[in-house]
Formats: C-alpha cells, sequence, structure tokens
C-alpha cells in the first residue's frame, strides 16, 4: 500500500480501543487508523491485557518495554570485554558462549549474539578489523572447490577406510588418529598435524619438507612415546607425502586411508587445520616461526573448550584418560607382583 512503518501512537492506541469495543472490524479500524489489517490484529492480540482485554495505556506500556534497547555486548561492558578477549585469544562465539554458560556466576551470552554484535559494529563503524575477531575473519560464508587427481593409486600396501576397524567411527576407544600437512605459500613450508579422535588432542612438528620419508619419522617420533593403547590406527588422505605410512607398522600402528576426493571422512584433522588458519595463514612465511611460538599456538589449541568435549579443553580430556589409563595399569601390576608371590590368583580384586 506504500505506507512508511512507524510505531503506534498513544492516541492511535486509543482510537483502536474505542473501535474494537464498539464492534468495528479489524478491516474498518485499519482503514480508520490508515494502518494495515496485520498491525491491528497483531497489537490487539500481542498488548492485551489477560483477561480484562485491550487497554491502550497497557498497551503502550508493553510496546515499550519490548522495544529493543541495544545488544546485551553494548550495554555491559565487563562482558563485552571478556568475550573480546576470549575471541582474541582464537575461541569462536560459541565456545566463548558454552564456556560462559559453565559459570554461574557470570552473565551469559549466545554465540548468535556475538556474532550480531561483530556485525553490527562493522556496519556502524566501517571497519573491518572487527571481523579478525571472528573464527575465519570472513565477511562472506562459503566453500571454494578445485579438482585434483588422485595419487592413491600410487600408494604400496594401502588400506581403504572400510577396513577400519568399526570401533574408530564411535570416537569411544583412545588410540585412532588421523593426520595431514598444512601448507603455506613458500614452496616445501608444510606443517605435519596429528589429532586423536576422541579426545581431540593436536600434536603437530615442522618436518623439512613434503619427502615421505621424513613425513613417516615425523609420525613415529610423535606417536611413539604414547603408550600401545594411545597408538592404535592412523587414518590418511591419499596424498603421496604418506606413501611410507608401512613404515609405521613397526610401532604397531594399523593404517587407513580415505576415499579419493573425500577428505571429509577425515574431518576432525580438517577442522583443526582450519582453527590453525585463524593464527597461522597460508601466506605465513615458516622461516619467521620460533619454535616457542610454534609451540605456544599448538598449547593454545589444546587449552581451548571444544563444544564437541562439553566445553572441556582436548588437554583436559586426554590428561584425565591417560591418568585412567595409568591408574589401572599399575593396580594391574601391582597385583600381578602379589601373584608371583603366592598370593591366590582367584582372589576377588576391587578395582
Amino acid at each position: 500500500m506504500g505506507r512508511s512503518y512507524t510505531h503506534l501512537t498513544l492516541e492511535a492506541r486509543c482510537q483502536m480501543a474505542y473501535l474494537h469495543t464498539t464492534g468495528h472490524s479489524i478491516r474498518q479500524i485499519a482503514a480508520t487508523l490508515d494502518r494495515a489489517p496485520s498491525t491491528v490484529a497483531r497489537e490487539l492480540k500481542r498488548n492485551a491485557a489477560r483477561p480484562q482485554g485491550y487497554h491502550p495505556g497497557y498497551a503502550d506500556q508493553q510496546a515499550r518495554a519490548r522495544r529493543w534497547q541495544g545488544s546485551k555486548l553494548a550495554r555491559d561492558p565487563d562482558l563485552r570485554a571478556t568475550v573480546l578477549a576470549r575471541l582474541q585469544q582464537g575461541w569462536s562465539p560459541q565456545q566463548v558462549a558454552g564456556r560462559l554458560a559453565q559459570a554461574p556466576a557470570q552473565p551469559g551470552v549466545s554465540h548468535e549474539t556475538i556474532y550480531r554484535f561483530i556485525y553490527a559494529q562493522i556496519a556502524r563503524t566501517k571497519d573491518y578489523s572487527w571481523r579478525h575477531y571472528l573464527p575465519q575473519a570472513k565477511t562472506k560464508r562459503g566453500r571454494r572447490r578445485r579438482k585434483r587427481s588422485s595419487a592413491a593409486r600410487c600408494i604400496t600396501q594401502r588400506r581403504p577406510l572400510t577396513e577400519r576397524p568399526d570401533e574408530v567411527a564411535t570416537r569411544q576407544t583412545p588410540g585412532h588418529w588421523e593426520a595431514d600437512l598444512m601448507l603455506f605459500r613458500t614452496y616445501g613450508q608444510a606443517l605435519l598435524t596429528l589429532q586423536e579422535r576422541q579426545s581431540r588432542l593436536l600434536l603437530a612438528a615442522r618436518p623439512p619438507g613434503k619427502a615421505a620419508a621424513p613425513i613417516a619419522h615425523a609420525i613415529a617420533t610423535l606417536l611413539a612415546p604414547l603408550p600401545p593403547t594411545w597408538r592404535q590406527t592412523v587414518t590418511f588422505d591419499n596424498g603421496t607425502e604418506f606413501a611410507r605410512h608401512h613404515d609405521l607398522h613397526a610401532l604397531g600402528l594399523e593404517t587407513f586411508f580415505c576415499d579419493t576426493y573425500s577428505p571429509w571422512q577425515k574431518g576432525g584433522i580438517e577442522n583443526a587445520i582450519g582453527r590453525l588458519r585463524r593464527t597461522l595463514p597460508r601466506k605465513t612465511d615458516l622461516a619467521t616461526l620460533s619454535d616457542e611460538r610454534f609451540t605456544r599456538l599448538v598449547q593454545a589449541y589444546n587449552n581451548t573448550p571444544r563444544k564437541c568435549l562439553d566445553y572441556q579443553t582436548p588437554a583436559e580430556v586426554f590428561r584425565n584418560h591417560l591418568l585412567h589409563f595409568k591408574c589401572e595399569s599399575t593396580f594391574r601390576l601391582h597385583h600381578r607382583r602379589r601373584d608371583q608371590r603366592g598370593v591366590d590368583c582367584h582372589k576377588p580384586q576391587v578395582r
């Protein structure tokens, strides 16, 4: 109808109440007030006092109280400082909101509120540096796809994912890893990343290049110190850098490969690399990255709460499971020594 939107005034509500009580229809009231019938119907339904009915004074108070008064983060400077500080540490809005929800003494905020606040600041100030508070610092969401040839047929002793034990997919048992290379703009620069599927713990190394032998050696170096229970399988994509995967069989590791063009089958490590890209974009020159800062970045990842872990950190989950494993192993070893001294082996043992 070409009308410009304006809020209903108290005088309009008084006239609406009079017409409504005298039996006029919604369309008649709308024509008298020069409003849309939906506006009148919504006003009578939303702001009516039950069971008394529609009263203009009460309706005007309800409308004013409901009117948006700015973002919660704009109104609470302490909460805003806390949220922005954690976003600067690389936390996502969902991680910030989930962690705040676990602290009853602290006011909470939803991740959607955080996103709306950041985008509102960009729109209001035209300062695009606000986008760097967000995980991927993007103004538009989307993905880019490109086709590449697969080297799967060049990998000897390759076992497809269909042969991997079913228990790996459930993430209920530890010791199952996913591996991938994180590449950079400068030729030959790469980071080797491994993520444990149950705890989401990340291990990383700086190999001298993409050759298969050094990559296999780096993986063995990272996983060898762990107990055998914590190094059972590794899942790779079909890159030639993992062609020497069979060298890992000496550690008791079984190796498996995703289907061609299916990196989502090892989505955990793909997600981990995406998170690392926030602080290590592709344009980073690894020659300028010190070992100390590299260690800090991996530690920051492992000490960031994750929604999939009920907002615990990967380090906390890994530490708790590893301590539980050591306690069980020590207890069993203790009883084994007693058995060798002649103690009845069939005596019930409390665990």
